[in-house]
């Protein structure tokens, strides 16, 4: 398939949504990997964070790539939506909505809730944007005992806050219901998936995301509930 019909085709945009799709999720499961090291100690967490800084420009090289492939995943979406409507302009019948799962009814709406929050999140913990982290701290002058950017005491701070916990786990409960049907459907779309097996790979679309979505969410709710690092900001003289 040529450029060109790789974006005009609907094979082909079923084809740059499913690619992007994966190179994503990879990436969403290993972010959650590296962030769970929080649960290790602050060292761990701020040599892991230290690793990354130490990429340097190898590191823009990655977030920008993870953000192209954020707006063609998108972009690729709206299109195949706005194609599918205009081919199909009657409301679907009332047993083929009931068929169909929750999750891939609200593909696209879940999808763009989770740009923006990947955005925030951008700039909440990437850029150290002090007036988005809603702690009063400048993020961006923590440091630990070996003068390394303290992400621990950023991660527990940030996440002391109810309304930032809150909007995270919103996030990452749309997008694990987005996972859920999209692992699935990107198989499809790659030409992966045989009838033989599909009930398989629907499976364990549906458990890989519960397994990231309790990833995830296990580190707010310890901060807020489990008082995950407290201590360690106490002795920082980050909290009282």
């Amino acid at each position: 398939m040529n450029a060109a019909k790789l974006f005009t085709s609907s094979v082909g945009k079923k084809f740059i949504m499913a690619a992007t799709g994966l190179a994503l999720f990879l990436f969403v499961f290993g972010h959650m990997a590296g962030n769970l090291q929080v649960f290790l100690g602050p060292e761990s967490l701020n040599r892991y964070g230290a690793f990354l800084h130490g990429l340097g420009d190898l590191l823009w090289v990655v977030r920008f790539g993870l953000l192209a492939m954020v707006a063609l995943h998108i972009w690729s979406a709206i299109q195949l939506t706005v194609e599918n409507r205009a081919a199909r302009p009657q409301p679907y019948a009332q047993q083929e909505l009931v068929a169909a799962s929750y999750a891939s009814r609200t593909m696209i709406w879940s999808g763009l809730i989770i740009a923006a929050f990947v955005i925030y999140h951008l700039l909440h913990f990437t850029a150290d944007v002090q007036a988005v982290n809603l702690t009063g701290k400048d993020f961006a002058t923590l440091e630990d005992a070996q003068g390394r950017h303290d992400v621990y005491a950023m991660v527990v701070l940030g996440f002391r806050n109810p309304w930032v916990s809150g909007f995270y786990i919103i996030a990452m409960t749309l997008l694990c219901l987005h996972l859920s049907h999209g692992v699935s459907a990107m198989f499809q779309s790659l030409g992966w998936k045989s009838p033989a097996y599909a009930p398989i790979i629907d499976c364990g679309s549906r458990a890989i995301s519960l397994i990231i979505y309790l990833g995830y969410i296990s580190i707010p709710i310890s901060v807020l509930v489990g008082g995950l690092g407290k201590g360690y900001l106490q002795s920082k003289g980050l909290l009282p």
